[in-house]
């Protein structure tokens, strides 16, 4: 595999200094871009994109076509783990994910099993080996997979839902039945993203997205406990050098130091969590990911800049620090809000890091 030619986003992982603060976003690769509806509308489906390798990577690489960001993202799908489980992805056109056989019976879940990844995903880390490629070194490459807790939230409700009641009385009437879902889960999840990283992953994240709609006591309980199964599991080496991870808990910023203490080596933080804070109270022992409010972006580039430069300004220039967004970037998004996104967060923080020295 080829020198990374820009490693500024896995220094700044590692809380090593960079010269500016690495950037980029999640869902860069998406329904924002018109190339992407392009690529997605001659694939006819979205699942015929995601398990394409050469379309998936043609997407991946869009956004590093138009903007200088400091890492590619896998163009993927975090259902494609229950895909591989059983349990039957398919998307309605204008109504999101839903799976064909979600667990709701006892029967159903004693027989979940984790999949061989190198089997059902294979498609998935055949399209990382070819970004892997076609990057050439130019950036790190991320792979990712959804938290064993926001699984279940879709393989028990069968779709996104306001609140997720069929989980939550699942939780509340039976949580032995939810605990041997997010066993296997974990199982799956660690060694899918351990696939990943063999076949070329540099970084990898979680997402916990429904993580921030569970009890005090139920997030550590039901998400937190199997994340950090996971991020114990993990290879923490390739190519010779540290493959970090990053959890992100959408909804988390009450939990910051347990996550912080979860075995990652970087937090995600959504756009309501107080940077400042997170600084004080976690910022020496893993690195910050964060944290613009995504509907910032709807503004004019000018407003877009300034937003910029107040988050950048609330983390500050000590190292550790990886700008992004508090969650995924919106589909209607304009593409100069970015464009002005990514110049002043590679401008502004230069100068900040000036200032300092």
């Amino acid at each position: 595999m080829s020198a990374l030619a820009n490693d500024t986003l896995l220094r700044a992982l590692a809380r090593e200094p960079t010269e500016h603060a690495p950037i980029w976003l999640m869902r860069q690769a998406g329904r924002y871009l018109p190339e992407y509806a392009a690529t997605r509308a001659g694939a006819g489906s979205f699942l015929a994109l995601a398990k394409s390798p050469a379309l998936a990577t043609e997407v991946t690489l869009q956004p590093l076509e138009r903007f200088p960001l400091d890492a590619a993202i896998l163009f993927s799908d975090i259902l494609t783990v229950p895909d591989a489980m059983g349990l039957g992805l398919h998307f309605a056109e204008g109504e999101g994910p839903r799976l064909a056989r979600p667990l709701r019976d006892e029967t159903a879940i004693a027989a979940l099993s984790a999949p061989d990844p190198s089997d059902k995903l294979r498609y998935v880390l055949d399209a990382v080996r070819e970004i892997r490629r076609a990057l050439a070194g130019r950036v790190p490459l991320i792979g990712f997979a959804g938290s064993p807790y926001t699984l279940a939230c879709y393989m028990v409700e069968g779709a996104g839902s306001e609140g997720f009641p069929a989980l939550k009385r699942l939780l509340y009437a039976r949580p032995e039945l939810l605990h041997r879902i997010l066993e296997v889960t974990a199982r799956a999840v660690t060694d899918y993203l351990n696939a990943q990283i063999e076949a070329g992953a540099q970084a990898v994240m979680i997402f916990d997205t429904w993580g921030g709609n569970l009890t005090h006591c139920g997030y550590e309980e039901f998400s937190l406990g199997y994340a950090r199964r996971v991020l114990a599991g993990l290879k923490k080496e390739a190519d010779g050098r540290h493959v970090p991870s990053i959890l992100f808990t959408k909804g988390g910023g009450q939990w910051l130091e347990a996550i912080a203490a979860s075995g990652c080596d970087a937090v995600g933080l959504d756009w309501t969590v107080d940077a400042r804070r997170a600084r004080e109270c976690i910022g020496a022992r893993v690195a910050l990911q964060g944290n613009l409010d995504p509907a910032a972006l709807f503004a004019p580039p000018d407003a877009v800049r300034l937003q910029a430069r107040r988050v950048l300004d609330a983390f500050g220039p000590a190292p550790g620090h990886v700008f992004n967004l508090g969650h995924g970037i919106s589909q209607h998004t304009p593409v100069e809000s970015v464009a002005a996104l990514v110049d002043e967060v590679l401008t502004y923080s230069r100068t900040q890091r000036i200032r300092v020295g």
